[in-house]
């Protein structure tokens, strides 16, 4: 059995000791501020990338990486693991371009290769935890099947929760109304957001408080998983204090085998702001 190699791209927000760790490949999206481009999680970080956006009158734009990009980085894995197999794994679908790039990278390539390209219908760590549980499992030697059917499963078990701190975002974004978000902002309103089962976004609920939104995101955890044994992972863009109140709630109600931590890069913090956290949970 040849060896597995995981690719992803930089949405997936992976810790950069984790990637290095278990050896996976990242290809980054673009982050443009004006005329200046930035590659996420390469040219600029997650704490450079929020001082500028406080800096900025106007809100940067992303773009996905072209199909040349992905072809790029399937040829060097190759080069590197002849024979190797490849799952590479993607922002959802319905928010980006990104996976449909890696479907045409992998037609690009003069050689047959064995590339499954994932969509993961999710977007941050909720991509990013089967990435790194993918590559777990290949150091292990796991076989594909086996690494592709946890994929899937985890994808069926998982449940995340994005807790927006302003709806200024998502208005400049054109996710909702310039009214909706001037009335939110001053009833103190905090939208929780999560994605569907197409990976779309959508809001969940709109909670008066931070507190409020917090005990709502638990009750909605505690429907989902009750007393079973779950992993977590907290993300949050700028300041934390919030994801680490959110964290131990969490840890107090439920059931809780293992916590880990990343911060939200560039590209999803584009279109959800500075103050966000999000809880990722699953089975074990």
């Amino acid at each position: 059995m040849g060896k597995i190699r995981i690719v992803v791209d930089s949405t997936c927000d992976i810790p950069l000791p984790v990637r290095e760790e278990l050896g996976i490949e990242m290809v980054p999206l673009k982050v443009l501020f004006g005329e200046e481009t930035y590659l996420d999680y390469v040219t600029i970080g997650s704490e450079q990338f929020y001082e500028k956006l406080a800096a900025s009158s106007a809100l940067p734009t992303t773009s996905q990486p072209s199909p040349s990009e992905f072809q790029s980085v399937y040829e060097r894995v190759l080069q590197e693991d002849p024979g190797a197999s490849i799952i590479s794994i993607h922002l959802s679908g319905a928010v980006s371009g990104t996976y449909q790039s890696a479907v045409i990278g992998k037609s690009m390539l003069e050689e047959e290769a064995d590339i499954t390209i994932y969509d993961s219908k999710s977007a941050s760590y909720g991509a990013g935890m089967r990435a790194v549980a993918a590559a777990r499992m290949a150091a292990a030697g796991r076989s594909k099947e086996e690494i592709i059917a946890e994929i899937e499963r985890l994808e069926r078990d998982t449940q995340l929760y994005f807790l927006v701190d302003s709806l200024e975002y998502l208005q400049k974004g054109g996710r909702i109304g310039r009214a909706s978000a001037l009335i939110g902002s001053l009833l103190n309103i905090k939208p929780i957001l999560s994605l569907d089962k197409e990976g779309t976004v959508y809001s969940v609920d709109k909670q008066r408080g931070t507190k409020k939104a917090i005990q709502r995101i638990i009750d909605m955890l505690d429907q989902s998983f009750g007393s079973d044994p779950v992993a977590i992972t907290i993300a949050w863009t700028q300041g934390n204090a919030i994801a680490m109140d959110l964290c131990e709630q969490v840890k107090s109600k439920f059931n809780v085998q293992s916590v880990d931590f990343t911060t939200i890069g560039a590209v999803i913090g584009t279109h959800v702001g500075p103050g966000t956290s999000a809880v990722f949970m699953y089975r074990v």
